[in-house]
């Protein structure tokens, strides 16, 4: 792709004769008390007393979204409507800055994060011609918090939902803290868009910002007998688990002293003591519940204090989550406090104290779990090393189904960190992530783990045939979704420790048993004789290997290409692959988090158990 369809000048230009616009007299400065009464008279009323809106836009523009600014933080390619999109920025840019003296905007500034050291500083202009958008606003405003007495950085978004739809764009320009969202009236775009800058602030900060969940989880070991506290990161593209599972209770015992507290469901920023810092404090989810399989979100879904998008209410206000029909991406704010499971006849929060997750010395473990979405030969569960957590986190895969998909049914979707939000070089995360990781690994032996979790299923079948000069997909065998029980019983083993592995026909240790329930009906040699489980090992590796390639002219260590190839040795191929990975780019002004101590994973029969600080984290 040619430079010259960036202009640098133009940018900074710009964002030097922004700076003056953003408290003209056209602009009006609101807190959420002022924007309720007012937004809600736009609203339908639910059954349960919440107010649910409709978005003429109901998914991100992620194909029109490009990033401005010098070489690093510019996408690795562009797609033909982006390319359009840069090359028309200087135009639009110049149509913001007469917007932004001429429309009306409500202004709203809140904060992310509850911490002593980052706490993104976020303000929201919203284009208010129609007044029904001041409803974006309001809703994004219920995820953060006031501001007040934390250290920022600052980000600024401006949200153009008047734009022509023909136009629509995300313009971001991440050295100046600026996203632009032009046409659009979807809400995501504006907590996504925060978000995107805040975990490139992060990196900046010598952090890393990751695409995850996170939760506290307490359990009772089986070997000690004794409850122990588990720190949960969840990494997950979108509609894989990632928030179902951050607030699943996994069927623990209450009455035994277990119990799951949600801390976040989908940005985090992890330091390499192994604590991971809250973004928001409230979530942004999907409504596709049902309340026997998500209780805690079900309660959330139907407390009065949730802001519901595009959710099917009928003319008297019944709601039906999961009546689709209209829009298959149901969204709604909800709040943490209302994240709530019934026991006895009581009511018990599964709200963390805290957004933030506490470092390894106030926990006894930290697990690192991947979810992905596969439906052929990939056991529900995976055992990693700490070498292949950083291979699950460089590969981020999944898979598209059938049903949202047909034609491209079953192929593999491969997002560094299942993070699509990532600004600057793919291969520098990945960097990041080793050196945390092998830092953690080296500083706390034996309580640093590693899981890869499917969610889809095992045992799916696609035909592929060729009709007119064009590949037709049919489903010939369905795949067997793992139930929701068995992937609760899974999770819960390994917190209790209860769970049995065995080496697995990918490289790495395969789930036998479950907290107790053996899983032999899921052997894959049930379901595929071994000509079809060669073919789709062979696959896998080849999808593998051309996404290593791809990243590794990111600036991809050595090391980590040397560890993905020895993965696919593990897996059965004999093909011998070199490239050079190009020169390293530029890191963020944070620098590199370096080891401690030598990358060599130190291994110890008898692993070493750091002293807790007493009284740091208080549990509900």
């Amino acid at each position: 792709m040619a430079k010259d369809i960036y202009n640098n000048d133009v940018y900074k230009s710009f964002h030097e004769r922004l700076l003056p616009l953003l408290d003209g007299p056209n602009i009006r400065e609101v807190d959420l008390a002022w924007l309720e009464p007012r937004v809600k008279k736009h609203a339908q009323k639910t059954e349960y007393g919440s107010y649910v809106w409709r978005s003429v836009q109901s998914s991100r523009l992620a194909a029109k979204t490009v990033y401005l600014g010098s070489e690093r933080v510019r996408l690795p390619s562009l797609l033909p409507y982006q390319e359009k999109v840069v090359k028309n920025a200087p135009e639009e840019l110049e149509k913001v800055l007469k917007w932004m003296t001429t429309l009306p905007f409500v202004k709203l500034t809140r904060q992310m994060g509850n911490n002593p050291d980052f706490n993104p500083i976020c303000t929201l202009y919203v284009s208010v011609g129609d007044f029904r958008n001041a409803r974006l606003a309001y809703m994004w405003g219920n995820l953060l918090d006031d501001p007040g007495g934390r250290p920022g950085p600052h980000i600024t978004m401006i949200h153009i939902p008047e734009e022509h739809q023909s136009r629509q764009q995300i313009l971001t320009m991440p050295e100046y803290n600026l996203n632009i969202c032009l046409g659009s009236d979807y809400l995501g775009e504006n907590k996504k868009g925060f978000l995107r800058q805040a975990m490139w602030l992060a990196d900046e900060h010598g952090m890393l910002g990751l695409h995850a969940g996170s939760k506290v989880v307490v359990a009772r070991d089986a070997a000690s007998n004794e409850l122990k506290r588990h720190g949960v990161i969840l990494f997950g593209m979108t509609a894989t688990g990632k928030s179902t599972w951050s607030c699943h209770q996994l069927e623990m015992d209450p009455k035994r002293g277990e119990m799951t507290y949600a801390s976040q469901d989908d940005i985090c920023f992890l330091r390499d003591d192994g604590a991971a810092f809250g973004s928001e404090h409230n979530f942004y989810v999907k409504t596709d519940v049902r309340k026997s399989d998500q209780e805690a979100m079900y309660y959330a879904l139907t407390h009065k204090s949730a802001l519901l998008e595009n959710v099917m209410v009928t003319a008297d206000g019944k709601v039906d989550f999961l009546d689709e029909s209209l829009c298959g991406n149901g969204r709604a704010v909800v709040r943490m406090d209302r994240l709530a499971i019934e026991r006895d006849g009581k009511m018990i929060s599964i709200a963390a104290d805290s957004i933030n997750l506490p470092n390894l010395d106030e926990n006894d473990a930290l697990w690192f779990a991947f979810i992905t979405r596969r439906n052929t030969i990939m056991s529900f569960a995976q055992k990693l090393t700490p070498e292949q957590g950083v291979l699950a986190y460089l590969f981020g895969e999944s898979t598209l189904s059938f049903a949202a998909n047909p034609e491209k049914a079953g192929e593999s979707v491969r997002i560094v960190g299942t993070d699509d939000f990532i600004i600057g070089s793919r291969g520098q995360k990945v960097n990041r992530f080793h050196d945390i990781i092998m830092k953690l690994v080296n500083k706390y032996p034996g309580q640093v783990n590693f899981r890869l979790y499917n969610t889809g299923g095992m045992g799916e079948i696609i035909e592929e045939t060729e009709e007119n000069g064009k590949t037709v997909k049919r489903m010939v065998r369905k795949a067997e979704r793992v139930p929701l029980p068995l992937m609760a019983a899974i999770q819960r083993g390994d917190l209790r420790g209860t769970n049995k592995w065995e080496r697995g026909i990918l490289g790495t240790e395969s789930i036998v048993e479950a907290d107790g329930q053996r899983m032999d009906e899921w052997d894959v040699h049930k379901l595929y004789n071994q000509e079809q489980i060669d073919y789709y090992i062979k696959d896998l590796i080849r999808g593998r290997r051309a996404f290593l390639e791809e990243i590794s002219k990111e600036g991809l260590r050595p090391e980590i290409i040397a560890s993905a190839e020895r993965s696919f040795r593990a897996m059965g191929d004999t093909t011998k692959k070199s490239f050079s990975p190009s020169p390293q780019m530029a890191m963020p002004s944070g620098g590199p988090v370096t080891a401690a101590e030598p990358r060599v994973i130190v291994q110890r029969e008898e692993p070493v158990r750091r002293p807790r600080k007493p009284g740091v984290w208080r549990w509900r």
